[in-house]
């Protein structure tokens, strides 16, 4: 049996406005490009009658809003062991391991972190889309540390837009290789794919604005233990960044080099703040280094 249409229904009673931007302005858990697909598809009447997204809505209309059921997806629950830090009706926080893919792709089909999270909460399914149910934000396969996934509509439009707003606090510890000058600072420089290595992002004229802050809390050896702040979130931010200023990361083979202390690129997503999406309550997590990072600092603290 074929799930039926959630109905919803609204009354204008303030001011005139296109129909599109009325409904943004409700809490209808959805986005703006959804909202004007659904009115296109026919989905929303206006006392009774379809309508497009530019026409005007008055005082006193009528507003029924066919909200379709989450469309299935064809990626699978599978059993992972995860570590739960946090979790309600509204959103989850994990803690993901190094090695584990945040959602499907080439060369990891499944065996990802959506297909976890799906065994997990089910009623993600066809959140926020259908191939990253849930996700709001991603680490790079090899990165552990925390991540907010939400688990209904409206939590994934609110905390995208804390993301989209730069109201969400993400904090990173790194090692990297020799000691920054200054040992404090912020890094600001755009980034886009690389012109020849396609598989790799640089710092390129007119690339995306990205902003990354540091502050050295250790020296190592010959390595510097770090803690970033991100302002903005692109790909391979923090990686790219620290190569850019001549300390790439410990164990970066893309844009530095292997590493006998690691397996890996050295980096934790250890700080994870930003407000509920329903009670508006800041959420505040913070997570220790795995033990494979554990054991490199252990092993340079004793040289």
């Amino acid at each position: 049996m074929t799930p039926e249409p959630t109905i919803n229904q609204f009354r204008v009673r303030v001011f005139e406005s296109r129909l599109d931007q009325f409904l943004v302005s409700q809490e209808t858990g959805l986005t703006r490009s959804q909202l004007s697909r659904l009115i296109v598809d026919g989905q929303v009447k206006v006392n009774g009658r379809s309508a497009k997204p530019s026409n005007k809505v008055r005082v006193g209309d009528t507003i029924l809003l066919a909200v379709p059921p989450p469309k299935s997806t064809d990626v699978v629950a599978q059993d992972i062991p995860l570590s739960v830090v946090y979790q309600d009706e509204h959103l989850v926080v994990i803690d993901k391991p190094a090695g584990l893919a945040v959602h499907p792709g080439p060369g990891h089909p499944d065996r990802t972190l959506v297909n976890a999270l799906l065994a997990l909460c089910p009623d993600i399914q066809g959140v926020g889309g259908e191939i990253r149910p849930g996700i709001v934000h991603r680490l790079d396969k090899d990165t552990s540390g925390l991540m907010m996934v939400a688990k209904t509509h409206r939590s994934h439009i609110d905390l995208s837009n804390q993301i989209k707003a730069r109201e969400v606090t993400k904090g990173y510890l790194a090692l990297v290789e020799g000691i920054p000058c200054p040992l404090t600072g912020n890094i600001d420089a755009p980034l886009g794919r690389h012109p020849r290595r396609r598989t790799r992002m640089s710092v390129v004229v007119g690339g995306k604005e990205a902003r990354t802050s540091y502050k050295t809390i250790e020296h190592l050896s010959r390595n510097s233990l770090i803690e970033l702040y991100l302002e903005t979130g692109r790909t391979h931010q923090i990686r790219v960044h620290m190569a850019h200023i001549g300390h790439p990361l410990v164990g970066d083979t893309l844009y530095g080099k292997s590493s006998c202390l690691v397996n890996r690129h050295f980096l934790h997503a250890f700080h994870l703040a930003f407000k509920h999406p329903s009670t508006k309550q800041m959420l505040e997590f913070s997570t220790s280094l795995p033990p494979d990072l554990a054991a490199a600092v252990s092993t340079l603290r004793q040289c």
